[in-house]
């Protein structure tokens, strides 16, 4: 590991102050990511600003009959939160779909959101990756691309996005809070924090990079049945190859595209009284086959067509 410095800030305001002034300073929590990607050389950042104790773990309702969830929480506390698991089940079920115990207990939620979009090339530094060194090719396109992206890719990048707790909160309609050093709050919809790979997929966020998350804000639940499904090679320590979040009418999915991916064709498709393995064929009518992941399709419309039959008790 390289070296670099640290500090703990003391509140809010000074971690935002001290990341703009600090050229080459990243913000940590648990660490369970930017730690490891550290220990590769994939990331060198020169100073950490430690977040994980500032006092941004609270679980509270809103006025607005919601939820905000701060984003030092860890993984576990959210899905342990009664509120959580009555009211937004499908969250609770996306995070304990996602990672072992032992990370649950450490990752925050703020930091789950800002895992890097990564595929086996981005880790392996003697290959190209667009996303570790922009212009130097992605190595995936014409190599074992068995997990990679089949909606939303471009010719830079063809990874996949790794949250669980996204997908959910993408399908919850969920705003996320963030501070600014000039003093200003920012709010973002989930949806909009994670870009496309497009010519950059180096960017990855929409934030800047001394803008800090402090809170995800729940509306208030929609009418309907909540379901998490995902699908993996085996049922611990692998990632995901696919899942699907619904909440009432809405549908997002997971581990097909460089962000969690709302699926609008599916839900107007079950808008207009489609049945739900039809709206899924909609949702997939373009994606696409890098080679290694075509099966990937047929599993998202297997799995997304029974995650809306159980959440309307009805057949797929």
């Amino acid at each position: 590991m390289r070296p670099f410095t640290y500090e703990r800030a003391a509140d809010v305001g000074e971690a935002v102050k001290r990341a703009a002034e600090t050229p080459g300073a990243r913000f940590i929590a648990g660490g369970t990511n930017l730690l490891d990607l550290m220990k590769l050389h994939i990331e060198t950042p020169t100073h950490l600003i430690d977040v994980g104790r500032l006092p941004l773990s609270q679980i509270e309702p809103t006025a607005e009959g919601g939820l905000r969830i701060g984003a030092m929480a860890s993984n576990s506390q959210v899905a342990g939160e009664e509120t959580v698991k009555r009211r937004y089940p499908v969250l609770a079920r996306a995070i304990l779909a996602g990672g072992s115990q032992q990370l649950r207990n450490k990752a925050s939620v703020g930091g789950n959101l800002l895992q890097r979009t990564r595929c086996a090339y981005f880790y392996d530094t003697t290959k190209p990756c667009n996303k570790r060194r922009p212009g130097s090719g992605c190595g995936a396109l014409e190599g074992l691309n068995r997990n990679s992206a089949i909606l939303g890719q471009s010719t830079a990048c063809i990874a996949t996005h790794p949250s669980d707790m996204a997908v959910a909160l993408a399908a919850l309609n969920a705003v996320v809070e963030t501070a600014l050093p000039d003093g200003t709050a920012g709010r973002l919809p989930v949806l909009d924090l994670h870009r496309l790979p497009g010519d950059t997929p180096h960017i990855e966020t929409a934030l800047a990079p001394d803008e800090l998350i402090t809170a995800v804000v729940l509306p208030p639940p929609p009418e309907g049945g909540q379901v998490y499904r995902k699908a993996r090679d085996r049922a611990s320590y692998a990632g995901g190859l696919a899942s699907v979040a619904v909440v009432g009418g809405r549908i997002a999915l997971g581990a097909v595209a460089h962000k969690p991916w709302r699926a609008e064709k599916a839900e107007a498709a079950l808008a207009a009284g489609a049945a739900p393995a039809e709206a899924m064929a909609a949702e997939l009518a373009e994606a696409r086959d890098n080679g290694r992941n075509g099966f990937k399709i047929a599993l998202t419309a297997r799995l997304g067509a029974a995650a809306l039959a159980e959440a309307s008790g009805s057949t797929p």
